[in-house]
């Protein structure tokens, strides 16, 4: 297994070493970060971007050439594709919360390593804890293996909701996917329309001072 059972707990609000206060706090803790040999290979720590209060938030594998060059999470040809399925679903980009597994480019885009995953998870598991979401999206089969399941398949868990801790994640496909698989395209945006209608439900409620 990636993860132990106390690790798993860890990542979900449950007793954690430190917790820190803010974003600006954790991401200059963060940005400082060596604890793994990513960093070494890459030219920056991206830490994650958006609303510090999202209900929604959005995680994915870890940076690529554009978003290391930028530090921005998602600004490359997978970030603009997650824009335009955000736009077409009516889902307001600048209330959500994006992030990765790793915040340093694995070099030549290869997927984490386990280690590496282990090593970097803390950073998101506060990122978690300070923002407080209702919902997140796991992008892809790191995301899934991180969050949720660590020998869990994208293909056989995407578009299903899991409750974990008061949170509710819903995976799908990573954006990078349909770029190589068009076939893709059809079932990510009914999780994009499935996401879209349960924010909504949730805002609403949230709007009515009703538990959720």
């Amino acid at each position: 297994m990636l993860f132990d059972k106390r690790e798993q707990l860890d990542l979900f609000g449950n007793q954690p070493e430190k917790r820190y206060n803010s974003l600006d706090e954790l991401r200059n803790i963060a940005l400082d970060c060596s604890r793994c040999g990513l960093r070494d290979n890459c030219t920056q720590v991206v830490f994650g971007a958006g609303d510090k209060d999202a209900d929604l938030m959005f995680v994915g594998e870890g940076p690529g050439k554009d978003e290391d060059r930028q530090g921005t999470p998602f600004v490359g040809r997978a970030g603009k594709l997650l824009d335009k399925i955000l736009s077409a679903a009516e889902i307001d980009k600048s209330e959500v919360y994006i992030s990765n597994i790793v915040k340093c480019r694995p070099p030549g885009n290869r997927k984490p390593s386990t280690q590496e995953m282990k090593t970097c998870l803390w950073i998101l598991a506060q990122e978690i804890k300070i923002i407080d979401p209702k919902i997140i999206v796991p992008l892809g089969s790191t995301a899934l293996k991180g969050l949720l399941d660590p020998g869990g398949k994208i293909t056989h868990v995407r578009g299903n909701w899991v409750e974990r801790e008061g949170r509710y994640f819903l995976p799908t496909f990573h954006p990078a996917a349909l770029l190589r698989d068009e076939r893709k395209k059809a079932p990510v945006w009914k999780d994009f329309l499935t996401i879209k209608k349960a924010y909504n439900k949730y805002l609403k409620l949230k709007a009515e001072g009703k538990e959720v």
